[in-house]
């Protein structure tokens, strides 16, 4: 009773002694002022080890929790596949974890990792591989057992690899399903070219061709520590970790080769406008230009420019006059990043009925053109690099981003290449000025080269609204693009469509 009768008491005393200044509250939010955010990136230079066995790794004690996370990237990707066996390197990397080891099965080393409440992933994507393991701290020294045959010694269990096929073969029945499974492989095919290597996928016979043989080539050519980055954090001492990754990587059973460099041969479209017909309410567009990689010196001013043009959600002018003001579209906006290998593409894109494709088209070809011919405002830059500014520390907020991070930066080279490039971000977008983003808006936005793609309702897309006068062929020349056998990925010959009703009023 006493407690409570002196809770008040204390309260009353508190608002005596620490007045609060009425005129010191702000009468809105953006009124709020705060202290100078002061945060310096870590350095990946402290994490770095380069390992007497071969990899180098990032290594990143953290005793918050009893875990440790353990990956390790690979040197490897879908652009090693020899010709006819697309899918080799995905069947490989999906089956490393999951088609057993040599000391156990698949389905007794799904139930030991099961038991050890650990996490056993492997995959191996365009320009790189994966082995990763999440296991308590307490468990390391199986785990680590464990994630060296997986490395090593995979046994690649044939009724895994049979299942493996079953199910990549289901999946390619599939590829037309969604138009924007189409809408991604036939941008790609526009961006790059028809012979680019990241063009030549899978198959049903090519699926159908791969062997318990080929995997063990395509693994014992590819795994071995010549080509490991690795990184770990966790709860563990770090002269301790070394010890253990020195031991977990020693004495491979086998030399493998240095691959070579991913290639960077691309032929962008000849401009204009390419439509894929695909009987959907919706109309996907990804209008797309010619881009840059990341070592541009550019990029810092380009970052900034699409920011304002569509990057930035709901503070960039695509998102505002397609959705907000027009409201032709749920999502709607662009993306301009920097390639690592080769250059990457500049897209911008929506979804939107069939009826107003054309018009939201229209809008986005102003929104280019303006940024390309008048300066931003002040308030869009201070906006733009403000938001990019507060969401820097976020980059490391965790001991396992920052122990990624700095193995992907090794991995990728930009480590080599540019060790200081995350000290210096800040300061190289804080020195981009208006002048900055309309000069390389004049430079890389370059409407000749425009190539829009469209996946749809052809009839529907090509009619227009009643309300706006531009149609889709008035964007630039128009070309059929027919959809792909999804097994053979040859084009398909569309059959002849019945006769639509007259055209109904569009609301």
């Amino acid at each position: 009773m006493n407690k409570i009768l002196f809770l008040p008491v204390l309260l009353a005393g508190m608002a005596i002694t620490s007045p609060v200044n009425a005129d010191s509250i702000p009468n809105r939010p953006e009124q709020l002022k705060y202290p100078k955010l002061n945060f310096e990136p870590p350095d990946a230079a402290k994490f770095r080890v380069a390992l007497k066995s071969g990899p180098v790794a990032y290594v990143v004690p953290d005793r918050e929790l009893p875990l440790v996370n353990i990956s390790v990237l690979v040197r490897t990707g879908d652009y090693l596949n020899p010709v006819g066996k697309e899918g080799l390197a995905g069947t490989t990397g999906y089956l490393l974890a999951r088609g057993g080891i040599q000391s156990k099965t698949a389905e007794q080393l799904e139930e030991r990792t099961a038991f050890l409440a650990a996490v056993l992933n492997s995959g191996v994507g365009d320009t790189s591989g994966n082995v990763s393991l999440n296991l308590l701290s307490k468990d390391l020294d199986e785990g680590l057992v464990i994630l060296r045959e997986v490395l090593a010694t995979p046994r690649f269990q044939e009724d895994k690899l049979a299942l493996r096929k079953q199910q990549t073969i289901q999946d390619l029945k599939q590829r037309n399903d969604e138009s924007a499974a189409i809408e991604g492989r036939e941008a790609r095919r526009l961006a790059q070219g028809d012979d680019f290597w990241a063009n030549r996928l899978a198959t049903g016979a090519s699926i159908e061709s791969i062997t318990r043989d080929d995997l063990e080539a395509f693994h014992r050519k590819w795994f071995w520590p010549g080509n490991f980055v690795v990184a770990v954090n966790g709860d563990f001492d770090r002269d301790e970790m070394i010890a253990k990754l020195e031991k977990l990587f020693a004495n491979w059973p086998f030399k493998g080769e240095t691959p070579p460099p991913v290639p960077g041969n691309l032929k962008f479209a000849a401009p204009g406008v390419y439509l894929v017909n695909k009987d959907v309410n919706q109309g996907r567009v990804s209008m797309m230009l010619p881009g840059v990689q990341r070592d541009n010196p550019d990029l810092y001013a380009i970052t900034v420019m699409n920011d304002i043009l569509g990057g930035g959600g709901f503070t960039s002018r695509i998102v505002n006059r397609v959705r907000s003001d027009e409201g032709l579209a749920y999502s709607a906006g662009s993306g301009f990043p920097g390639g690592i290998y080769y250059p990457a593409t500049f897209t911008a894109s929506f979804q939107s009925k069939s009826r107003t494709v054309a018009f939201a088209c229209s809008i986005i070809n102003e929104e280019i053109k303006r940024i390309t011919t008048e300066p931003v405002t002040d308030e869009e830059l201070k906006v733009t690099k403000q938001g990019f500014l507060e969401r820097f520390p976020r980059t490391f907020a965790t001991k396992g981003q920052v122990a990624g991070l700095f193995a992907q930066e090794e991995f990728t080279g930009r480590y080599a290449k540019n060790p200081n490039y995350w000290k210096e971000y800040r300061t190289k977008l804080e020195a981009v000025t208006k002048d900055d983003v309309l000069r390389v808006a004049k430079k890389y936005l370059t409407p000749d080269k425009l190539t829009i793609l469209v996946v749809g309702q052809k009839e529907d897309i090509l009619l227009g609204h009643p309300n706006h006068a531009v149609k889709l062929t008035d964007l630039g020349k128009f070309t059929d693009v027919p959809l792909r056998d999804p097994m053979t990925l040859k084009p398909l010959t569309e059959p002849a469509k019945p006769a639509q009703p007259a055209e109904s009023p569009v609301q």
